[in-house]
């Protein structure tokens, strides 16, 4: 017998017990009370719009670390540490379930289920569900200064609060359909286009400031920009893929993989898109070939991915994105050292860490470059892109 169907028999309890739900709005609404208050009283004295961006800044920022934690919490194996959900065992708290979580420590003392894991497990929920009251919050104060006439965009917080919606969503199937890997990496790229959401916020709040010039650029400029982010965006998920199956240590060495350029791989039982942790879409156990391939495929999409920001971050250096061509040569070596950790160090948790916040943040400056600029208007012959992208 499996060690959840062991917890399910010791300890029989819904998947979705909505019984904490206020308790747990409440515990979210005091968390988010501290960031909203320091943004009051730090920029009572700006102007609306100003203070909405601030607000927007803060909820990216906490937004990110929402990522990490969310690493930490899967990376630790947490991510069933409370097996129903949005609380544990019907409950606001891990203190409250210490009966059924003793039981089932008792029965399987390395987890799914063990008190730690539990606390992990609900400290990121209760994070989760603080950045979207301040997301809420967000939206509200945007359409409250949108109808007293300042001129600011309500669609962007309702996409990103519709969003969060759907990242809520993403986040019980995590639980009730245990950790099975497209759920978990799909979870993982919802949290990062929140992210981007948040960052196309706060660029327009920036750009509605008066005195903004907003950089102009040539167009194929913004079209290098957007090729990248989808090569990007291609290496999060193939990333993801490798952390929700459990991959990195298929290969242990580099550049080579098991002694050789080319190991053997499985590509076809290894990207099976719908099947549960470890086993194919068949119900058997998968195999290391699978692995392999899941981890080779992303270290040699990584190569290209590498390639085409170095190319980005060069044709930008001296331009009016040089800031952003900056955080980007700076991120990739994060990414390269970070990376590279994972495979010779054998995974440890704080490259691991590391290795998704890199990936975060680079899918935000990105979506920061691309935001941020407009394209140049070709109406005449000799029109000089060059001086466009120089102008600041």
């Amino acid at each position: 017998m499996s060690a959840d169907a062991t917890i399910e028999t010791m300890n029989p309890q819904p998947l979705y017990d909505l019984s904490p739900v206020l308790r747990l709005a409440l515990a979210a609404g005091a968390i988010a009370l501290g960031p909203l208050s320091w943004v009051w009283l730090r920029h009572r004295q700006a102007d609306p719009v100003g203070r909405l961006q601030a607000l927007t800044l803060l909820t990216f920022f906490l937004t990110f670390d929402l990522v990490l934690f969310g690493a930490y919490t899967r990376l630790t194996d947490s991510g069933l540490g409370c097996p129903d959900w949005p609380g544990c065992y019907g409950t606001a708290s891990p203190s409250a379930a210490a009966q059924q979580i003793n039981e089932a420590q008792a029965a399987m003392p390395t987890g799914p289920v063990t008190h730690v894991k539990a606390w992990i497990e609900m400290i990121h929920r209760y994070l989760a569900m603080a950045v979207g009251m301040l997301i809420v919050t967000l939206t509200a104060a945007t359409w409250w200064q949108r109808r007293r006439g300042t001129p600011v965009s309500p669609w962007w917080p309702v996409a990103t609060l519709a969003w969060v919606c759907v990242q809520g969503a993403f986040g019980a199937w995590t639980v009730t359909l245990k950790l099975t890997p497209a759920i978990v990496t799909l979870h993982l790229l919802g949290a990062l286009v929140l992210l981007a959401l948040l960052c196309r916020q706060a660029v327009g709040y920036a750009q509605s400031q008066p005195g903004f010039r907003r950089p102009v650029v040539a167009p194929r400029t913004r079209t290098w920009i957007v090729a990248a982010l989808l090569v990007l965006w291609l290496q999060v998920a193939l990333g993801g893929w490798v952390s929700t199956n459990y991959a990195v240590l298929a290969c242990t060495e580099f550049p080579k993989c098991q002694g050789s350029w080319w190991p053997a791989m499985d590509f076809s039982q290894g990207f099976e898109f719908w099947r549960a942790l470890g086993k194919t879409a068949a119900g058997e156990n998968i195999g290391f070939a699978a692995l392999t391939a899941i981890h080779y495929v992303h270290r040699l999409w990584a190569a290209v991915t590498f390639a085409a920001l170095v190319t980005l971050a060069w044709h930008l250096r001296k331009g009016a994105l040089r800031k952003q061509a900056q955080w980007i040569a700076i991120l990739l070596l994060w990414q390269l050292a970070s990376g590279l950790s994972n495979v010779v160090l054998g995974w440890p948790l704080v490259a691991a860490v590391a290795h998704t916040g890199g990936a975060a943040a680079l899918v935000a400056v990105l979506t920061w470059a691309l935001c941020e600029t407009r394209p140049l208007a070709v109406s005449a012959p000799g029109t000089r892109l060059r001086e466009a992208e120089m102008s600041a």
